[in-house]
């Protein structure tokens, strides 16, 4: 590990010197890219030379207990050596956590949709659950969300909604969830007491700019149309709701959510571009990694990840083989319960292979 340690010293002596230049300087896009990159090694650095302090401490200690016979001194000693221990066993973690290579995606802000799948109403009901939790999610870590679009059903389930996320490791905390969450519950108009199982699809799309798709103007089709439908909650009667169509793929997105036709223009666009960027990384991680594709999921939305079973009060996560039996919490926005072992396990399968490099 220190030797890796030592190559990343060079890579922070690079960045401090590309910080410095004119070009990088006069592009604020790069500039804040690069900052952020040299704030976590140096955070890094700092992390790992306290851990090596106290692995050190320990070490000492752990060799004046061999000829140390006052019985005071050596429980002082065996108290600070639990002390130290303990401290790092948190600094190796956060080490190896942050040697891990970053996933680009990772400080972008996103844009979530979702979709009842199998089970008419009670997945309508499920999907309305489940946008629920992700907002107390959200809540919990300060996220800024914003409301994109929302169609609800008249029995209180939603259609399809998409909003955005924003703020610190938006998608590194909700990638995770992209694929099909299956229910298992009897639904409330179940006179049999009949255990029903339902569909739920959730999409996580890093926000894009059209600069990072090389989009052109002539490249988009703009058409205007009155908003209409149930659950639309400003439908008029003026050319207000907007379509947007990538014309080389053929995406389209739609938004009749807001009164102004700018407002849905622009929200058109966000989601398109998140659409546009998530379809052209899935197309490179294809051609560049078919062959060592991870077994525990990709990710795709046609993938069922995760049963939430209502009678067992369990959710079980099928790419990584986690439960928790506390589901109740799980639906009020503690995903933690489920994501810190996701992440866990995602973190040691990449170390372990790092070491093999």
């Amino acid at each position: 590990m220190a030797s890796y340690i030592e190559k990343l010293h060079s890579r922070s002596s690079e960045l401090e010197k590309a910080l410095a230049s004119p070009e990088i300087l006069s592009d604020m896009v790069q500039f804040r890219r690069l900052s952020q990159e040299l704030s976590k090694l140096n955070t890094l650095f700092a992390d790992f030379d306290r851990w090596e302090q106290i692995l050190q401490s320990i070490s000492d200690d752990k060799e004046m207990l061999t000829t140390e016979t006052d019985s005071e001194m050596r429980s002082l000693l065996e108290d600070e050596i639990t002390a130290y221990s303990g401290e790092a066993e948190i600094l190796e973690g956060k080490v190896q956590l942050s040697l891990l290579p970053p996933d680009p995606n990772d400080s972008k802000n996103i844009i979530v949709g979702i979709k009842p799948a199998a089970g008419g109403d009670e997945a309508a009901l499920f999907a309305g659950e489940l946008f629920r939790a992700y907002l107390h999610f959200a809540e919990s870590q300060n996220w800024k969300v914003e409301i994109l679009d929302q169609s609800d059903t008249d029995l209180g389930g939603i259609k399809d909604v998409s909003f955005s996320l924003a703020g610190s490791d938006v998608f590194s905390k909700m990638k995770f969830e992209s694929g099909v969450h299956r229910v298992q519950r009897v639904p409330t108009t179940e006179a049999g007491g009949r255990i029903h199982t339902s569909t739920v699809t959730v999409a996580v799309m890093p926000e894009a700019e059209a600069v990072e798709l090389d989009i052109k103007p002539e490249d988009l089709r703009f058409d205007v149309f009155r908003s209409s439908g149930a659950g639309g909650q400003h439908v008029n009667t003026t050319d207000s709701a907007v379509r947007v169509t990538h014309i080389p793929s053929g995406l389209s997105v739609a938004s009749q959510q807001e009164k102004s036709q700018h407002r849905n223009k622009e929200i058109a666009l966000r989601i398109l571009y998140a659409r546009l960027l998530e379809h052209k990384q899935q197309q490179e991680q294809e051609k560049l990694a078919a062959d060592k594709r991870s077994q525990v999921g990709t990710g795709d939305r046609s993938e069922r990840i995760r049963t939430y079973n209502f009678p067992q009060n369990r959710v079980t996560d099928h790419r990584y083989n986690v439960s928790t039996f506390d589901l109740p919490k799980v639906m009020q926005g503690d995903f933690p319960l489920i994501l810190d072992q996701i992440l866990k396990i995602t973190c040691e399968k990449q170390l372990e292979e790092l070491r093999q490099i």
